[in-house]
């Protein structure tokens, strides 16, 4: 005969935790409607999905990835700025010791351009009309431990 224990019952029912995303646009970069239309996807695909908005600069995305436990941050690009900003944008993550969050690129990117932004710090690259099955997959198999959790 089990015994059962206060609490029992909904530890055993309890869902595993969601994924948890925060999306933006830095800079100049002011496109958002491929970046929106994946946050709802991701939402879809049950991730807890933070988009932020546009025009911001690297360390308030940092900032707020710690402040929402963040597993994943994406970054979107349209504006050609991709290599630039996903450089200053890692070397700012890992500075802050977030090695576990997953730092995704995504937007109008050159194919040719994804072993040099894969170098400066991307954990994974997305270009225009991958498909949201690729990018889900992707992320349920990398995504590690919570920004400053």
């Amino acid at each position: 005969m089990s015994t059962i224990q206060p609490g029992d019952s909904a530890r055993s029912s309890e869902a595993p935790p969601r994924i948890k995303v925060v999306l933006a646009k830095v800079s100049m970069d002011g496109h958002d409607r491929g970046v929106k239309v994946l946050a709802r996807l991701l939402r879809d695909a049950e991730m807890e999905v933070v988009y932020l908005g546009k025009f911001l600069p690297h360390e308030a995305v940092i900032e707020a990835a710690v402040q929402e436990h963040a597993q994943v941050v994406g970054l979107s690009f349209l504006s050609g700025e991709h290599l630039a900003h996903t450089r200053r944008f890692a070397a700012l993550l890992r500075g802050r010791g977030l090695e576990d969050v997953l730092l995704l690129v995504g937007g109008v990117i050159p194919r040719g351009d994804i072993p040099a932004l894969l170098e400066a710090g991307a954990d994974g690259v997305f270009v225009a009309g991958t498909s949201l099955d690729a990018v889900v997959a992707f992320i349920r198999g990398r995504a590690r431990g919570p920004a400053g959790g």
